[in-house]
């Protein structure tokens, strides 16, 4: 606990440390420096878990029952990625793109969705419709006229100096799924103009790739300087004026025009922008930033790339890679934090390929990161089948410097799960792995879920949780529910480092309708399981190395009283319910050294080698046979209430 206050105390009293200079810190840019690693068998790395992340499923994907609106929805869509945030006008905007079957596969189109506290969120509507493309010949394929375009954007919002919100997206193609709809060849940025009343003014081209021939003579939206709205055009012109914003368009654009502030045809920057390292090692690629305490920023690519700038972007060091920053393919997402420190989200991924876990460094200087914790290590079996739908967490990220500021010290990140669903975490910061507190946690006074800033807490929409009324005897508790046949919810508490450890809480399992049942562990920080506690109905039961003890009789509809007093000298525990010992001297599962976290979960436990995923096919066909049965629809409820929580601990 001592150590944990001092981290706490470390993180707020370093918060203004200065980073070394631009030409010392130029070839790396940024570095990790801690010895932890990712352990490439679990979802969470079995790295430390951040205290206070709670992560919210915004967008199920349903192929039978579609969310989406805004288009004929006789079938949704299910490959859905790239998600982007802002906060304008005290509300939450999140936008991404979706395709109907597979990553680059026709049609595509982007959406949008509005929150109001970042947690319940509008169903999404279209914003960026289907294209119909003209005929396109090229010397190695024909795309017939009347195609579908796909989309590809790194940038999804831009609030303009006069207070505009715009949102952007690029329309393009792709002759293949194996053919690159950001290689340079797509048809060009498009804006639309977010009103206050949640309308949408018309869409409009900002920037036509016109190197590849696109131009407002061939393609269906107008040029932004046609609109007769002077704020609109003043707000696009802002955006195009901008060359740190618009860095984020590079990618999709590759023009040579002088445009953009770094250009792959730059003598300076040949070596770092050659054709191969763009296309398949990503650098110019979902470009982010943000600024150190001294004022130099830090440019951030896929792949561990990055670069320095002290004009706010009008000149970059030469892009080096980061060989400490373990990136996948997926991208990167860094930001200063409210106190002053900084955090880099992304797959720190023992594989180089794996899209888990959900990872943050932790800096006090933005050079130097020291800590690295796991944000979440939840990865559900994939349900739809999609060429080259990676499964995990993937493609981080938070609100860009200038389009807006959630009321809190929180970092907000938004991501894409397998590809196909589509959630928010909010963090707390400081961003730390350790509490100095044991728990006392009843819910009497509390409404909302939300509140709970020193747990944990992961929550589908079709497994909710939130606080309720005991409508017999009780006031408030913790409720959890389930009904998706794919996913379980948790929560789970951070205690401090206990060599002898007792906890209690009162449970009542109010549904228990299927062979999903609730479990409960503590385990350590690095993710070792010594117990488990499985309730299923009037039933609950503990396991020792795979072996069931006897079963302890366990009524549903009742509250019962649980007790678990845990040693780690003897590596053993005793069990009680309502007071009753009934098991005594239970062997730990796992050696343990010191015991540091309870886990409250509507499903069994998962990792990367006991979790089957599928491949899907490898081009549009549109066979679906590699789809999991049953995933539109609800499996029958579980509901479990949870209350009185309390550990001490030495």
């Amino acid at each position: 606990s001592i150590l944990i206050t001092l981290n706490i105390l470390h993180a707020q009293q370093n918060s203004n440390k200065m980073p070394p200079s631009i030409e010392a810190s130029k070839d790396e840019p940024v570095k990790y420096t801690g010895d932890l690693t990712p352990d490439k068998r679990f979802h969470d790395g079995l790295l430390p878990h951040a205290v206070g992340v709670h992560q919210f499923q915004v967008m199920r994907a349903n192929r039978s029952h579609p969310p989406e609106r805004g288009e004929s929805e006789a079938q949704g869509w299910t490959y859905n990625h790239q998600p982007y945030l802002a906060y304008w006008n005290d509300r939450f905007y999140y936008q991404y793109l979706s395709n109907l079957y597979h990553e680059h596969g026709a049609p595509g189109r982007t959406l949008l969705m509005t929150s109001d506290d970042g947690f319940h969120w509008s169903d999404p509507i279209v914003v960026f419709p289907q294209y119909d493309l003209p005929e396109i010949k090229h010397e190695e394929y024909v795309i017939p006229a009347g195609t579908k375009s796909v989309m590809h954007q790194r940038m999804g919002f831009y609030v303009a100096p006069n207070g505009r919100l715009l949102t952007s997206g690029f329309y393009s193609f792709c002759a293949s799924t194996r053919h690159s709809p950001n290689a340079g060849n797509g048809l060009g940025r498009v804006v639309r103009e977010i009103y206050k009343d949640g309308t949408f003014g018309p869409i409009y081209f900002i920037r036509y790739n016109r190197h590849a021939g696109w131009n407002e003579d061939n393609t269906n939206y107008p040029f932004y300087k046609k609109s007769e709205d002077k704020g609109f055009v003043e707000a696009c012109e802002a955006l195009l004026a901008d060359k740190l914003i618009t860095l984020q368009w590079w990618e999709e654009d590759r023009a040579e025009d002088g445009f953009y502030a770094i250009n792959p045809g730059d003598v300076e920057n040949a070596d770092y922008f050659s054709a191969n390292i763009v296309t398949s090692r990503g650098a110019g690629k979902a470009f982010c930033f943000y600024e150190r305490p001294d004022g130099v920023l830090v440019g951030l690519w896929k792949n561990q790339y990055a670069a320095l700038s002290e004009d706010n972007g009008k000149t970059w060091t030469k892009i080096s890679q980061n060989p400490t920053l373990l990136t996948s393919g997926a991208k990167t997402w860094g930001q200063r934090t409210e106190d002053g420190r900084y955090a880099i989200v992304h797959n720190q991924s023992a594989t180089m390929r794996n899209r888990f876990p959900m990872a943050v460094l932790v800096s006090d200087d933005g050079h130097i990161y020291e800590h690295l914790y796991s944000l979440s290590g939840e990865v559900p079996q994939k349900r739809f089948q999609g060429a080259h739908k990676n499964p995990g967490l993937q493609y981080f990220r938070g609100i860009v410097p200038g389009n807006g500021n959630p009321p809190g010290d929180h970092l907000w990140i938004v991501h894409s799960m397998n590809k196909e669903d589509l959630w928010i975490a909010r963090v707390e910061v400081p961003v730390v792995a350790g509490v100095p507190d044991h728990v006392n946690q009843n819910f009497d006074d509390l409404d909302d879920v939300t509140v709970l800033s020193s747990w944990s807490l992961y929550v589908p929409k079709w497994a909710p949780v939130s606080i309720v009324q005991d409508p017999i005897g009780r006031t408030r508790c913790l409720e959890l529910r389930d009904e998706d046949p794919f996913d379980y919810a948790k929560v789970e508490r951070i205690i401090p480092d206990s060599k002898n450890l007792e906890v209690q809480f009162s449970l009542n399992p109010v549904v228990v309708s299927r062979g999903y049942a609730l479990e409960i562990e503590v385990q350590d920080q690095r993710g070792k399981r010594p117990m488990r506690l499985r309730i299923d109905e009037n039933t609950l039961g503990v396991d020792h190395r795979g072996i069931e003890e006897k079963l302890v009789p366990f009524e549903t509809g009742q509250w019962h009283d649980i007790r678990l007093v845990m040693s780690c000298e003897k590596q053993s525990y005793d069990l009680y319910v309502n007071g009753v010992k009934e098991h005594s001297g239970l062997p730990f599962q796992d050696e343990m050294s010191v015991l540091q976290r309870i886990v409250f979960r509507t499903g069994p436990y998962r990792n990367f080698e006991d979790l089957q995923v599928i491949d899907g096919q490898p081009d549009c066909t549109g066979v679906l046979s590699e789809d999991q049965a049953g995933a539109d629809e609800k499996v029958p409820l579980c509901v479990y209430w949870i209350d009185d929580i309390k550990t001490k601990g030495e």
